[in-house]
């Protein structure tokens, strides 16, 4: 008994222990001259800094010899302390949460780095005492044929209550490498055991795979991810899932099966649902490339920006659609991704896909979608019956109803 007791009293305190990011936020409440603040920093943001959300505690840290100012959601730029003996500066302040906040810092008169957005979790992006864990494999590495010798790495995640003898529906996330670990902005992880705790995912098997690099050393992201064809989604289902299938079953079924991205890796999950609807009818795009990055007109190559187009004319997908985008995503020479994705909206509302889309103010980025992902991932999920292995998909109604998405020029007079 008293063995047992004192097991009982580690597992608790190890479980009462502070999330790493909830450590700094506490440590840089007692200020920039706080003794370990720069090695805590290091460790959890990186040598040049970054951002951090606990709550409503937002921290702001970035590098540069001069003094730095920041300017926060558009408001006039304020000072930042110099953490003792660094060239670090900081800013800790208390912001509401269920919302991005975009962030600018300025030094010496000139704007220092690219205007950021930081991120104030909803609470299921938050770790809860007595949700089970799952479990992630270390990184692996394929070698694909259909890619001419690519090599490409990936992680598997199976969720609490995944049985590996049990076929288990499944999610691939393209740009993995970004998911697994404790610092992971998007909180897949958390968010995933959070929703499962509440019926509101079933237990899944999560892919995360890297873009791949060609034998000669080429980055061969933009190839696999912004072409529109059916090479990527052929990759995924002849080379990757059996090599996954080696530890965990999957269910073959669509209606069991989700795909997601963020920019090309977004309009890369469009492409493989659009493909091959009957293996992934669930998608999930964030700020996606429908673009004409890949677009090749003297090889006679489509290029993403087609879509909304191949929306309205082509036959009609049996798929399941979560989009989102910020007003202040890219506009270069490949074309415009807020208007772009506002077509893409129009195009599955004309043509009645179940679609969902999300219009915020981010810039090109993953804070939307980490913002929105425990109420992305139970909408796309949502009345999954696991006794099933279809569904017609429908637009609701209350969609129906609703007008097709219109633009308003909100930062300058009309011409």
């Amino acid at each position: 008994m008293k063995i047992l007791a004192v097991f009982a009293l580690a597992a608790s305190a190890a479980l009462a222990q502070p999330f790493p990011l909830e450590e700094l936020i506490s440590l840089a409440h007692s200020g920039p001259n706080a003794p370990g603040l720069k090695e805590r920093i290091t460790k959890t943001l990186g040598a040049r800094g970054g951002n951090a959300v606990w709550g409503q505690d937002y921290l702001f840290v970035t590098s540069a010899p001069e003094a730095v100012t920041i300017s926060i959601d558009n408001q006039p730029a304020g000072p930042m302390a110099r953490i003792e003996g660094t060239s670090l500066w900081m800013l800790l302040t208390k912001m509401r949460t269920g919302a991005t906040h975009s962030f600018q810092y300025y030094s010496a008169g000139r704007p220092l780095g690219d205007r950021g957005d930081a991120v104030g979790y909803n609470p299921d992006s938050y770790q809860k005492p007595g949700v089970p864990k799952g479990k992630v494999t270390g990184k692996r590495t394929i070698v694909s044929r259909i890619y001419d010798g690519m090599t490409s790495d990936y992680w598997v995640y199976a969720s609490p209550g995944v049985d590996p003898s049990v076929p288990a529906p499944l999610m691939v996330w393209q740009d993995g490498q970004g998911l697994p670990g404790e610092f992971s902005r998007m909180r897949l992880f958390t968010v995933t055991e959070n929703l499962i705790q509440q019926k509101l995912l079933p237990p899944m098997v999560h892919v995360m795979i890297a873009p791949g690099q060609s034998p000669q050393g080429k980055a061969m992201r933009s190839v696999e991810y912004d072409t529109v064809s059916d090479r990527y989604a052929r990759f995924l289902m002849e080379e990757v899932l059996p090599e996954v299938e080696k530890s965990y079953k999957l269910r073959p079924d669509g209606y069991s099966r989700a795909i997601a991205g963020e920019s090309s890796g977004g309009i890369c999950a469009f492409s493989v649902a659009w493909f091959l609807p009957e293996k992934f009818s669930r998608v999930h795009s964030a700020v996606g490339s429908f673009t004409s990055i890949q677009w090749r007109p003297q090889e006679k190559l489509e290029g993403g920006n087609v879509y909304p187009f191949k929306v309205r004319k082509e036959a009609k997908r049996n798929i399941r659609v979560w989009l989102s985008d910020g007003m202040d995503d890219l506009e270069n020479e490949h074309g415009s991704w807020p208007m772009q994705n506002i077509q893409m909206a129009n195009s599955l509302k004309r043509q009645e896909y179940d679609f969902h889309f999300r219009f915020g103010t981010a810039a090109h980025g993953g804070a939307q979608a980490s913002l929105d992902l425990p109420e992305s991932l139970a909408w796309l999920w949502r009345d999954y019956d696991p006794a099933k292995t279809s569904q017609e998909y429908q637009m609701d109604p209350a969609e129906k109803e609703k007008p097709f998405f219109r633009v308003t020029i909100s930062n300058r007079d009309a011409q």
